[in-house]
């Protein structure tokens, strides 16, 4: 199997942008909200030649649209000065009672009317004068500038304390969003996952002990079973065999100290015990042979050899369990040959 992080944190691109140079790397440490990467908006496109003479003819329309606008704006403060001048000498006829009230009313009238039509040629002078500024500088970056540098962007921070195992992106560059560029875990939550053929992993459960071990430190680690994955999958075998197989996860319950060094996917080898038992007799497998279907040994007594029936419980390769036929201390023959029968004279050496 391998170790694996139980709770990776893949830190996706938010939105779509611009990359800026991702400086963490694999093996750096993060705390909660440190900076991870800065993203900023995508360039400006260049524009083909036809695109740009267009900017160009834009641009002398707005250029002609501010003149036409400072024209007006002139026109309307010469009405207004007149207006003034005009409400001005009203007013001083009206105190004196030379005019009517309708007469004063139509000077103010006409008055507030320039004063207003002013404001607007002022106006629309500032929307003609932003108009020319916005073709102008889409003209000045037409060929794919990046923006300045004081712009705004985007912090992505870290939301967990742990370490950097994986880094897909470190250049600059446009980026998609949901692209991926870091990969965060805490390695003090690594586990271990192999995948048994589904024959044996019907045999193992929750909570049942693992040695792991060939991890590449010293001595072996403790684990024990997390989970047994409710679903196999196919794969085909060095032999071109297809083999099922099911994701076992192991917990490691060494001590932290003792696998420091282990880290994300590296190899691992572990043993499943299924069963075991404090004081149990056993013989080597060696030793046991059949006859019509019971099980026997050669049991040396007296420098003879005596045929046994025993019966025999759960087998580990090399060593088997004895049910009954024997006693501790028994003295057996292994690897019997044709040449050993009931009652063969035997010489045990110690």
């Amino acid at each position: 199997g391998y170790a694996r992080v139980r709770h990776p944190y893949p830190i996706l691109a938010p939105i779509s942008g611009f990359l800026r140079r991702v400086r963490l790397e694999p093996g750096d440490r993060v705390s909660i909200g440190d900076p991870l990467f800065e993203l900023e908006s995508l360039p400006t496109p260049g524009l083909d030649s036809r695109t740009r003479e267009q900017m160009m003819d834009a641009i002398q329309a707005a250029t002609a649209r501010v003149e036409l606008a400072k024209a007006q704006l002139e026109i309307q403060a010469s009405r207004y000065q007149m207006a003034e001048s005009e409400w001005q000498r009203q007013s001083a006829l009206y105190e004196k009672q030379f005019i009517s009230k309708d007469a004063f009313e139509r000077a103010t009238t006409e008055k507030e009317a320039a004063f207003g039509a002013m404001h607007a040629a002022e106006h629309a002078l500032e929307a003609s004068e932003f108009e020319l500024k916005g073709a102008q500088a889409n003209l000045d970056i037409a060929d794919g500038q990046r923006s300045a540098g004081d712009q705004s962007t985007l912090i992505v921070r870290s939301p967990i304390e742990g370490t950097v195992i994986n880094r897909e992106r470190c250049c600059e560059g446009p980026i998609a969003m949901g692209e991926v560029v870091l990969e965060i875990g805490d390695l003090s939550t690594l586990e271990v996952r192999i995948d048994l053929l589904s024959t044996e992993a019907v045999k193992v459960a929750a909570g049942m002990p693992v040695v792991l071990e060939h991890w590449g430190g010293e001595g072996v680690l403790s684990g024990r079973v997390r989970r047994v994955e409710p679903r196999g999958f196919t794969q085909i075998s060095a032999l071109g065999v297809e083999e099922q197989r099911v994701p076992v996860l192991v917990e490691i319950t060494s001590p932290p100290e003792q696998w420091q060094l282990l880290g994300d996917g590296y190899r691992v080898e572990g043993r499943f015990i299924v069963w075991q038992q404090d004081d149990v007799l056993s013989v080597p497998t060696s030793a046991l042979f059949r006859e019509e279907d019971q099980w026997h040994v050669y049991k040396v007594i007296d420098g003879r050899a005596h045929s046994v029936d025993v019966n025999i419980g759960r087998r580990s390769g090399l060593i088997t369990e004895v049910v009954s036929g024997l006693a501790q201390g028994d003295v057996v023959i292994t690897h019997p040959s044709d040449r050993i029968t009931d009652q063969t004279r035997i010489s045990v050496e110690d």
